[in-house]
């Protein structure tokens, strides 16, 4: 490894990697604590930190040496977001952490701005609280930043995405001046990237929370403590996170348990038999493709044998999802491609339904249940674009910026529409309820297959267009209510 001086920033290079050829990212090592050269195994703490980084989809490590305090700190790591293009990571070099755990981070595929966080309240100088709202970090803290209603704890991993540099960079200079004026209090280097989270939120920038779960991260300030949290990673096993992580914790009701309960023994097979998430993906749609052939035939038999393939087909789309988590082989071929096959199996089972029904009117009850689920979708990819934009330009609606000299983070209470759905996400009962009335495409399958298989295609237009039809209103409802927050 190259060796630190103080005050200055170096480039490690990492070795050749087959995972790294197309990644943007950068990892900024905060060597400026003590702590960092505690020892661990063979070497430092840093040495760790930087060889677990070598396996990671990391283009190169800038390490930040220690020499002019916490000012000199924020304005290196002001420079490289100045200087730097893709995503930048910013790492305390005292860290512990399973390599599963920043994987979280720097292999997630948006590549955004996220925070490392932990859903517990035994907050410590170490451990400084946020607060956490749908996913997002909504307020963070540090010695002299206070956070009400604290229910997370952040663990010391920051990144920002290539379009909020700008910000980190403009936040890190600001922070730099403050606290060398004495403003922040009696903050010390330790809460550097403390500090950082603290601006990036206030400042409006959409920070996620990437929850670490069973997994391990934690800063240590002296040997014991550094010991006993290597300790504590032998006590996790990553591979077994790493297949429960693959599963999404916050899909549609049918697909947690009716698919996902045995898909994801499907995942190291297919991962043995070098099966990639596209193929799956391809295989899926063939599935959904032979299902319209048996609905069109129209008879009792066909219409079972069609159920079932609309299911399995069904089981494939989660298990293509799964397996591109668990692999992380992510691309926007894939996304666009996952996206498009949805789309493609639904209709076409439509297709397959109106042929196989020999009364009159089926037709018009087609294409009517396929536009009103065109509109659905576009109700969320319009908002989803309205959000994204908005993000780009710092304005976060309904969340102005805040100043960094203020100790106290006022919490924003929601109201109407919104605070309701707050209330009801907080009950199990009620949080699946909500899940299963948007109609997700797992229940619009389901919906598909028991009443094509029971009855007729007739009964599944009718079913699809009234339940539907509640949804579409229940989602645009929901936007409003978030957009004019």
């Amino acid at each position: 490894m190259t060796a630190l001086h103080p005050g200055r920033e170096e480039t490690c290079a990492l070795p050749d990697s087959p995972i790294r050829g197309g990644t943007t990212t950068s990892a900024v090592l905060l060597a400026t604590t003590p702590a960092c050269r505690l020892s661990s195994g063979d070497g430092t703490l840093l040495d760790r930190l930087h060889d677990q980084l070598s396996v990671l989809p990391v283009r190169d490590v800038l390490v930040v040496s220690a020499g002019g305090g916490l000012g000199a700190d924020l304005r290196g790591v002001a420079k490289i977001a100045r200087t730097t293009t893709g995503t930048v990571a910013v790492l305390p070099a005292d860290l512990v952490a399973h390599t599963e755990a920043l994987a979280l981070l720097l292999e997630h595929p948006a590549h955004d701005t996220a925070a490392l966080i932990a859903h517990d309240a035994a907050t410590s100088p170490l451990r400084p609280p946020v607060r956490v709202e749908g996913g997002k970090v909504v307020a963070a803290g540090s010695s002299f930043h206070l956070v009400p209603e604290a229910n997370a704890t952040f663990r010391g991993v920051l990144q920002t995405g290539e379009s909020d540099l700008p910000a980190l960079a403009d936040i890190a200079e600001e922070l730099a001046e403050l606290s060398e004026a004495g403003k922040l209090g009696p903050v010390t280097a330790v809460e550097a990237v403390d500090l950082l989270l603290v601006g990036l939120v206030r400042s409006g920038v959409s920070v996620r929370a990437a929850a670490i779960g069973p997994l391990h991260a934690d800063r240590v300030s002296g040997q014991n403590a550094a010991d006993a949290a290597v300790v504590r990673l032998s006590e996790v096993d990553e591979e077994q996170v790493r297949l429960d992580t693959s599963v999404k914790d916050d899909d549609g009701f049918l697909a947690t348990f009716l698919v996902s309960s045995w898909t994801r023994h499907l995942i190291r097979p297919a991962v043995l038999l070098k099966l990639a998430p596209n193929t799956v993906t391809g295989f899926s749609a063939g599935l959904a493709l032979l299902a319209a052939v048996w609905f069109s035939a129209g008879t009792q038999g066909g219409r079972l044998a069609g159920a079932v393939l609309l299911y399995l087909s069904f089981a494939l789309d989660c298990l293509d999802g799964q397996l591109a988590r668990y692999t992380r082989t992510f691309s926007p071929l894939g996304a666009w491609a996952d996206g498009m096959s949805d789309r493609f199996k639904e209709y076409v089972v439509y297709v397959g339904l109106a042929f196989g029904f020999a009364g009159p009117g089926i037709w018009p009850l087609a294409v009517g249940a396929m536009i009103l689920q065109v509109v659905r979708h576009a109700i969320d990819a319009t908002y989803a674009g309205a959000v994204a934009d908005a993000a780009k330009v710092g304005a976060m609606w309904g969340r102005p910026a805040r100043s960094l000299m203020e100790s106290h983070d006022a919490r924003r209470d929601h109201a109407g529409v919104l605070r309701i759905a707050q209330r009801l996400e907080r009950g199990t009962v009620a949080r699946w309820l909500k899940k299963i009335v948007v109609l997700p495409i797992g229940e619009r399958m389901a919906l598909i297959a028991v009443t094509a298989a029971g009855w007729n295609a007739r009964v599944t237009f009718l079913s699809l267009l009234c339940w539907g039809g509640v949804a579409a209103l229940y989602q645009l409802a929901g936007r409003i209510a978030r957009s004019a927050r």
